[in-house]
């Protein structure tokens, strides 16, 4: 029976990928993890305890069938676990790479809560595309019917290119414009190949160019050209720019050289990559390689910089956080991986200021942990005299992003925007206050996972597709 393939986690434990030696993994930018043979794969995916309410597939922000693909990888019928992966993620093989699993499906998974291990969802996931991929079964997108209206989607990162997946499919004619020379935003530029190899990525845009998408690239809007322009050429109109705008220090001595933003530091790093030339980072304005490194931040940027820099060849580094291992906002997943590498954490340590013209040293505070703030975290308090120089000739800001002021940038006062500069839109369908404009991902959420941002343009596009109908049926009267 199929059913005897299932509810083996009480004989079979958990087994991740097998994880390349950190000696070897730190002197390159490929990805860690190997893949799963069939078998091991197989095996994984049926101890599965196929829940009457499966808290992974709940907990999971695109709310994927998990059970449904995990059953289907178990009994070997790979293809048809593929389709319905693909049925609710538009790029499962990017989230199975770089999904925090284990504060999303994989910390909710029962029988991790009954004390046999999660099941592996992410790596299996990663696997099931992966091989749908080997076997060409991810064609290019092919709409049973073409149709005339279009939608301009400003941003080419996952909300974008999900969105126009999801348009494409049905019809619609779609055009991205993006600032960069690629598409992806900052799984192009911002996340290392360690963690998603860009040819990954760079499969996902081909299969969407050769699908009828249109990519306007190099472009930036109010520059190149004026978002009313864009409004004027198409008949709907989506915001996917995400949040580049670091948040910044201000403290004595932050004006130095050789302090720098994580964006700037990845992007260079992966541009070397792509084997673009790069010049900040072959005069080694950008470049870890021989330097002492101190990294400020706790989330998952800083944890991307501090992996970087030792694949640099950083002589050392170090990342400064003022919370605890515990209350660190970043992937615990992805901090085991870092201290593996040589990374050294300072935690319930935050930066005073820095010394030198061309930083020498961060002038280090140490911190406890006071009374809970109102998210319930417990607030930072500074150790009166417990202050020291820790030594240092690059130091990477990995703060967090906010949002560009668009209303301003673009000319469009009458965008609307919250207290905290986000796009004011519609949780459920990204609307805006204008018509016909809608806006995903990190432009209106803030900072937030790439997960959420595929599933605002899938969302997002289920409501331009009713939004364009409407205004078809009003056309045709």
């Amino acid at each position: 029976m199929a059913g005897q393939k299932m509810l083996k986690f009480t004989q079979v434990e958990r087994d991740m990928p097998e994880k390349r030696a950190p000696n070897l993994r730190n002197q390159d930018f490929d990805e860690i993890y190997a893949e799963y043979a069939a078998v091991k794969a197989e095996e994984q995916a049926s101890r599965c305890s196929q829940c009457g309410v499966p808290y992974c597939q709940t907990h999971c922000p695109l709310h994927n069938n998990i059970p449904d693909w995990l059953r289907l990888t178990a009994e070997g019928r790979l293809q048809e676990a593929y389709e319905v992966s693909q049925a609710t993620n538009t790029f499962p093989e990017i989230c199975g790479r770089i999904c925090p699993q284990d504060r999303l499906c994989e910390g909710n998974c029962v029988i991790e809560q009954s004390g046999h291990g999660t099941v592996t969802i992410g790596s299996v996931e990663k696997y099931i595309t992966d091989t749908a991929w080997e076997n060409g079964w991810v064609k290019p997108i092919q709409p049973y019917q073409e149709r005339t209206e279009s939608v301009g989607i400003i941003g080419a990162g996952p909300g974008g290119l999900a969105a126009a997946d999801v348009l494409r499919r049905q019809g619609v004619q779609v055009t991205i414009y993006d600032r960069y020379d690629r598409a992806g935003g900052l799984l192009t530029y911002g996340i290392p190949g360690f963690k998603l190899e860009k040819d990954v990525v760079m499969r996902r845009n081909e299969q969407l160019e050769k699908g009828g998408v249109a990519f306007v690239l190099n472009c930036n809007v109010g520059e190149d050209i004026s978002f009313e322009e864009i409004r004027e050429k198409h008949d709907a109109v989506m915001i996917a720019t995400g949040v580049y705008k670091t948040r910044d220090l201000q403290a004595p001595g932050s004006g130095a050289e050789g302090i720098v933003r994580a964006i700037d530091f990845l992007t260079a790093s992966n541009r070397k990559s792509f084997g673009d030339a790069v010049p900040e980072f072959d005069n080694g304005d950008l470049n870890a390689e021989g330097k002492r490194v101190v990294v400020i931040g706790g989330g998952d940027t800083a944890m991307d910089c501090v992996r970087t820099a030792v694949r640099q060849g950083a002589t050392s580094v170090k990342c400064l956080y003022r919370r605890d291992r515990d209350n660190m906002p970043g992937s615990q997943r992805e901090v085991q991986n870092a201290e593996e590498e040589g990374v050294e954490f300072v935690w319930l340590s935050a930066p005073k200021g820095f010394t030198g013209d061309t930083v020498d040293g961060v002038m280090v505070q140490q911190m406890r942990l006071g009374a809970p703030d109102a998210t319930g975290r417990r607030m930072p308090e500074v150790i009166e005299g417990s202050d020291y120089i820790e030594e240092a000739d690059l130091v990477i800001k990995a703060l967090g992003f906010e949002p560009e002021d668009l209303p301003t940038l673009w000319g469009v006062p009458e965008l609307e925007v919250t207290r905290w500069g986000t796009v004011k839109a519609d949780f459920n369908t990204g609307a805006t206050g204008l018509p016909g404009v809608y806006a995903v991902g990190d432009i209106v959420r803030g900072a937030s996972l790439v997960v959420w941002a595929i599933k605002d343009g899938r969302d997002a596009a289920q409501a331009m597709l009713a939004y364009l109908n409407g205004a078809a049926a009003v056309a045709a009267e």
